[in-house]
């Protein structure tokens, strides 16, 4: 069995005015992530993540941000997007680990809920997708509550 990975990472700023998705889930917040689409830095990483264990670049490549086809767009259909065309070379998703870099709101709540959504969008099972949240401890842009990050691997299957 062939077996590709890939890793992924976004990071946006905090914004008032717009709506925090994190993993196709609204996470009630002051503040949103600032982007041409939603800016789900969760999603855009994993997108990075199977765009690259499959060899098919990077996301600003399929979806940049100077098209305004993509403006506002819901990250959860680039996600859907991104994993047909990893099946499309004949890949599969294996797993997918995230680790979202935030001081606030506390995710553990939303978790489960941005883990079925990713599981849904990949169409795989729940346990083939897991999502963890840390703090930056205070240092740098995430520590200042000024932004937040994501950092997404994914393990492709050839299938």
């Amino acid at each position: 069995m062939s077996v590709r990975v890939g890793i992924g990472y976004d990071v946006h700023c905090l914004v008032k005015g717009r709506t925090l998705m994190l993993g196709g889930v609204e996470v009630p917040h002051t503040h949103g992530l600032d982007g041409h689409s939603d800016a789900d830095v969760v999603l855009h990483a994993i997108c990075d993540a199977l765009l690259g264990a499959a060899g098919l670049g990077d996301i600003g490549e399929h979806y940049p941000n100077t098209d305004p086809k993509y403006k506002n767009m819901s990250s959860s259909l680039l996600l859907k997007t991104t994993n047909q065309k990893v099946n499309d070379v004949g890949y599969k998703v294996a797993n997918v680990d995230v680790m979202i870099l935030a001081e606030q709101p506390k995710l553990q709540d939303y978790k489960p809920k941005m883990r079925f959504h990713i599981a849904f969008e990949l169409a795989v099972d729940e346990t083939q997708v897991n999502i963890k949240a840390g703090t930056n401890e205070g240092l740098g842009l995430i520590g200042a509550q000024k932004g937040m990050a994501a950092y997404a691997v994914v393990a492709l299957t050839k299938g």
